[in-house]
């Protein structure tokens, strides 16, 4: 298990066994959006915003 800070908040964050790259996750303290950047070393980044189409 890796472990790694959210950009967000400084929390800590535990990367579970499993995890790939390029994974969104939840940040438990604040709740963002975040996707798992490298697992060797453990980074993340904020995900990127799904834009919305509204079906045009």
């Amino acid at each position: 298990m890796s472990t790694t800070t959210c950009p967000e908040c400084a929390a800590d964050i535990e990367l579970e066994a499993g995890t790939e790259e390029n994974e969104i996750i939840v940040c438990p303290d604040c709740g963002v959006d975040l996707e798992v950047t490298s697992l060797n070393p453990a980074t993340v980044e904020l995900a990127p915003m799904e834009e919305e189409d509204w079906g045009e």
